[in-house]
């Protein structure tokens, strides 16, 4: 698959760069697959610190309220009873892991599952090799307007880590930075547009 290479003024340069089929444009891509990468990446950015107290752990006297027969109502223990207001929560949360382990194949197919859904739907766009002086917002949003693509959900794929690049980004909503290397099925399918650079486009075909 070929795409054409845009500059950051958003003109078509007349070059263009070829994107591995066997990344890229993969005979059977996994939409199940696709679905437990997700739902893994997700469960890992859980803290799982959730919890509520039982009634062993509420403070309060542990004397019984009232006879056990006779007083024409119901059994009650002490005041820590779920049923009282301010007592224990019955079966309430309590900390928990929510990670779990999906294989690195599986993981691979995933991932070249997702981007050729990206590519066959046409959300790829690959530009020239860019970085900045200085962090400036505004110089990073001009190029989102010369794309043509402000306004919307953009991943930006570099090649390393370019800190003006990233701080520059950084206040945008609806805009992510990442390396080739750090990509993954998540940040591949939570936007609109992905934008590769051309030297991102090497380090992402070769992914295993």
């Amino acid at each position: 698959m070929k795409l054409a290479v845009y500059n950051i003024k958003g003109e078509d340069t007349g070059k263009t760069v070829d994107l591995n089929d066997e990344i890229f444009a993969i005979a059977e891509p996994s939409e199940h697959l696709v679905y437990l990468d997700v739902k893994q990446f997700m469960a890992n950015q859980r803290q799982g610190t959730h919890k509520s107290k039982e009634r062993s752990e509420i403070a309060g006297s542990t004397k019984k309220l009232g006879r056990q027969k006779g007083g024409g109502g119901a059994r009650h223990g002490d005041i820590k009873s779920p049923l009282f207001h301010g007592g224990g929560r019955v079966f309430g949360p309590r900390p928990r892991n929510y990670s779990f382990k999906l294989n690195k194949k599986m993981k691979a197919i995933a991932r070249r599952s997702a981007l050729t859904f990206k590519a066959q739907n046409g959300q790829i766009m690959v530009v020239e090799d860019f970085t900045f002086d200085a962090p400036k917002t505004k110089d990073f949003v001009n190029i989102t307007k010369n794309l043509k693509i402000d306004g919307q959900k953009i991943l930006l794929v570099l090649p390393g880590h370019d800190n003006n690049v990233f701080l520059s980004a950084r206040n945008l909503p609806n805009t992510f930075v990442t390396t080739a290397s750090d990509i993954n099925t998540y940040r591949v399918l939570d936007n609109k547009m992905m934008v590769v650079t051309v030297s991102s486009v090497d380090a992402l075909n070769n992914l295993k």
